[in-house]
């Protein structure tokens, strides 16, 4: 019986020595110290096993080249469904930004890394974003929507981005906004809607947004600004309003003196230019000084009469409707505000009180001139009539003596 030892003994490999003759390899010679197995003497397994090492170590090598080439090309087909990476966009991994800038885009990309925090879709065509459209990206900090043809956002658009903290909708073809469109935003600390076509903010946009510093409202069609809104941003710090349509009315007041505050605790904001009424064309809100503001009138309360449906009652309703008409336009007329007279100009009101005084003063030392003059005058001409009349005493008190003497004589 001849163990399996002996048979695979002649596939080790050997080595020659300085002397003469050969040495096989100790590993192997080791490893087959642990075969011990029985073989039929008739089997030509040594035949079989016929392969010297210097054989096997090509197989093997070419096996593991193979599999590297293998685990390769693998790597290299697998690589984008890993990534995610759109096929129109460039991804930079380092800083998981994605970049989908001026691709003609008319969508959002489905594909996009779930651990984008940076986001581009700058300069496309996009017309409108789903609800929750962002939600393979819970990751996102930083959107830039700039430049599209966005006209509309539904209030769930922005669902799941809990860690966004800069969004740009510069640029695109807004009207206006939904209050609770910014409600998933907690974490928003600059929001940009310039150059849109929003006419009406409305008073909440949701939570208080505690962590906003940045807001960008400039180049619209705002007519007014609840002041409510900017109530709900404590931590404001940069507030842009100039051009748009603003109306500095009573509506404005309250702006305008939250503005104020806002700048005197070190906010900084644009000039606000007033569109309407003509009085105020072109003048900063901020110069315009709040006294020369009138409140604005409580809105007048307006009853409707119910129709009556009886036939015979509505006939005799007739003239109490026609009364109830006609009281209620005079009450109208009553509250209805009247046109207020045009405030005059500061400037122009300390000047005309700075002539008026220096006419004043003019007129009041020609007076007193005058009145010394007069004195003068009065002095001279007594002092000159009493002289006269002194003169004329004398030669008269002359001749009485005379006369006095040649009597007694």
């Amino acid at each position: 019986m001849v163990t399996l030892q002996v048979l695979l003994k002649g596939i080790c490999p050997s080595y020659p020595l300085p002397g003469g003759g050969r040495k096989e390899d100790d590993f192997c010679m080791k490893a087959l110290e642990h075969i011990d197995l029985p073989v039929r003497e008739d089997l030509d397994l040594q035949g079989k096993l016929n392969c010297d090492y210097s054989c096997i170590r090509r197989t093997s090598f070419f096996l593991f080249v193979v599999g590297e080439l293998f685990l390769l090309s693998s790597m290299i087909f697998l690589l984008p469904v890993v990534c995610g990476c759109p096929e129109r966009c460039r991804c930079h991994s380092p800083s998981n930004s994605v970049d989908c800038s001026q691709q003609g885009l008319a969508e959002i990309p489905s594909d996009l890394p779930p651990q984008t925090q940076t986001l581009h879709l700058q300069d496309n065509q996009i017309h409108q974003l789903p609800t929750s459209a962002f939600k393979s990206v819970p990751q996102l900090t930083t959107l830039n929507l700039y430049n599209n043809s966005l006209s509309n956002l539904t209030p769930g658009v922005f669902h799941g981005l809990q860690h966004l903290r800069v969004l740009n909708l510069t640029q695109n073809s807004l009207h206006s906004l939904e209050s609770r469109l910014f409600h998933s935003l907690p974490q928003l600390r600059e929001l940009d809607l310039s150059s849109n076509n929003i006419s009406h903010l409305p008073a909440s946009l949701g939570e208080p947004w505690e962590n906003l510093t940045v807001l960008a409202i400039q180049q619209n069609r705002l007519r007014q600004l609840d002041r409510a809104l900017l109530e709900s941003m404590p931590r404001m710090k940069h507030l842009f309003l100039k051009d748009n349509l603003w109306k500095c009315n009573c509506h404005l007041l309250s702006l305008k003196l939250w503005l104020e505050t806002f700048v005197y605790k070190g906010g900084i904001t644009d000039s606000i230019i007033c569109v309407s009424p003509d009085t105020w064309k072109g003048k900063d809100l901020l110069e315009i000084p709040h006294e020369l503001y009138h409140p604005c009138p409580f809105p007048s309360l307006h009853l409707q009469s119910s129709q009556v449906p009886q036939l015979g009652a509505a006939h005799r309703a007739v003239p109490r409707l026609s009364d109830s008409h006609s009281r209620g336009e005079r009450d109208h007329r009553e509250c209805e505000v009247k046109p207020k007279p045009r405030p005059a100009n500061l400037r122009h009101a300390v000047a005309t009180i700075v002539i008026t005084g220096v006419v004043c003063g003019i007129v009041c030392l020609m007076m007193l001139a005058a009145a010394i003059y007069g004195c003068t005058y009065a002095a001279i001409t007594a002092q000159y009539h009493g002289g006269r009349l002194a003169q004329t005493n004398e030669p008269t008190k002359t001749e009485g003596k005379e006369l006095f003497d040649s009597s007694l004589a």
